[in-house]
C-alpha cells in the first residue's frame, strides 16, 4: 500500500538535479517492509522496466541514495520505475515494526519475495530487475530462482559469491568464527547499531582516507569520495549488523559454499536461466573479484556479463567516479534486456 505520495525536486550528482514522483510503500501482511518508490515527474507516470535495489549487510537504502550523490535518482531519470528496499531490521522496516532476522535465509525465503509482490501490485505485473549491492546480491541470487517469472534479471554489485576469498584478514576473521562455532558458543541474535561506528569513522575520516590507515579493512578506497559524499553515507547508510547474519557469511566463507550446506541456493542459482550482470571492484577490500568473479563462472545463464571497475566497496554505488561508470553501465544493460 502507498502512504503517501509527493512530488519533489533532488539532486542526481553534483549539479544535476531533476523533479521526481516519490511514494512511501509498505508492504501489508506479517512482515511491514518499506519501500521508497521514485519515478521522474516528467515522464508523466509512465516509465520503463521496474527495478528493486536491495543494500548490503548493516546497510539501509540510503546507501543507494545519498542527498549529494544518487544511484536510485539516476535509475529513475533514465525513466525506470525505482523501488528502493530497506530490509527487515533495517531503516523504515524497523520502524514499522519488521524485526531484525534471524538469518539470512529470512531475508531469502521471505522478504524478497513479500517486496516483489508488492512491487507487482504497483507495476501491472510487470517483473522488475533485481540490483542488489553486497550481500543484497546474495539474497537476490538465492530468491530469483523460486520466483520464476516474477523477475527480469540480476544485477549484483560487489556481492561475494564466495565469500572472504581473496581477503587475508577477512579469511582470519573465518578462523576467528569458525572457532566460536566448534566451542559452542551460543548465537547472539541481538543487531548492533552501527551509527556509532558511522560517527566515529566520520571524526577519523582524514586518518582513515590516508594511505596511514592501520587496517585493512575500510570499505571505501582511498581519495574515492568527497568528504562531503563520504560523511553523507557514513551517517545515513549505517544501519546496523546483526550478530546473526555476520555468522552466516563466515560460516559460508568457511565452508567455501554460500548459502552454507543445508542449503540449495548454489544449484539453484548456478541453474538458474535469468540474464544476469555481475561487477566487481578491483579496489574494493571486503569483496574481492576473486570472491565475486565465482557467481559469473558458475552460472549457466545464456545471457551473463561480468565487469570490474577500478572501484572499492561503497564506491561502486556512490563513489566520485561511480555516475561515469557504473551507473551508466547498469542501466544501458537493463535497457537493452527489457526495452521489450
Amino acid at each position: 500500500m502507498i502512504l503517501y505520495c509527493r512530488t519533489l525536486e533532488q539532486t542526481v550528482d553534483r549539479h544535476e538535479r531533476a523533479t521526481f514522483v516519490k511514494e512511501l510503500v509498505v508492504s501489508g501482511g506479517r512482515v511491514p517492509l518499506a519501500m521508497v518508490r521514485k519515478r521522474l515527474a516528467a515522464n508523466g507516470g509512465g516509465t520503463r522496466a521496474p527495478v528493486l535495489l536491495v543494500h548490503g549487510f548493516g546497510q539501509n537504502r540510503y546507501a543507494w541514495h545519498l542527498p549529494a550523490r544518487s544511484f536510485a535518482n539516476h535509475l529513475a531519470c533514465a525513466g525506470y520505475d525505482v523501488f528502493n528496499l530497506d530490509l527487515r531490521g533495517h531503516g523504515r522496516s524497523r520502524h514499522f515494526g519488521a524485526r531484525s532476522p534471524r538469518s539470512v535465509d529470512e531475508y531469502i525465503s521471505e522478504d524478497l519475495p513479500i517486496a516483489i509482490e508488492e512491487v507487482l501490485s504497483h507495476t501491472d505485473k510487470r517483473p522488475p530487475v533485481l540490483i542488489g549491492h553486497s550481500l543484497g546480491g546474495l539474497v537476490s541470487y538465492a530468491a530469483a530462482p523460486k520466483l520464476a517469472g516474477a523477475v527480469a534479471g540480476i544485477v549484483s554489485i560487489g556481492s561475494p559469491y564466495h565469500f572472504a576469498r581473496g581477503s587475508m584478514s577477512l579469511q582470519a576473521i573465518t578462523l576467528f568464527f569458525e572457532g566460536l562455532r566448534r566451542a559452542g558458543l551460543p548465537e547472539l541474535g541481538v543487531p548492533l547499531p552501527l551509527y556509532p561506528v558511522g560517527a566515529f569513522m566520520r571524526t577519523i575520516r582524514r586518518i582513515a582516507d590516508s594511505p596511514f590507515y592501520p587496517i585493512p579493512l575500510r570499505g571505501w578506497h582511498a581519495g574515492s569520495l568527497e568528504p562531503h559524499v563520504l560523511d553523507q553515507h557514513l551517517r545515513l547508510a549505517f544501519d546496523r549488523a546483526g550478530i546473526a547474519e555476520m555468522r552466516n557469511m563466515f560460516e559460508w566463507a568457511a565452508q567455501k559454499r554460500f548459502g552454507g550446506p543445508a542449503q540449495d541456493y548454489v544449484e539453484r542459482f548456478e541453474a538458474m536461466d535469468l540474464p544476469l550482470l555481475v561487477l566487481a571492484g578491483t579496489n574494493d577490500d571486503l569483496a574481492p573479484p576473486a570472491s565475486v568473479r565465482p557467481a559469473y563462472e558458475r552460472s549457466r545463464s545464456k545471457d551473463k556479463t561480468y565487469r570490474t571497475l577500478p572501484l572499492g566497496h561503497i564506491d561502486l554505488l556512490v563513489g566520485r567516479d561511480a555516475p561515469l561508470s557504473i551507473w551508466p553501465l547498469v542501466a544501458s544493460w537493463i535497457e537493452k534486456r527489457t526495452a521489450a
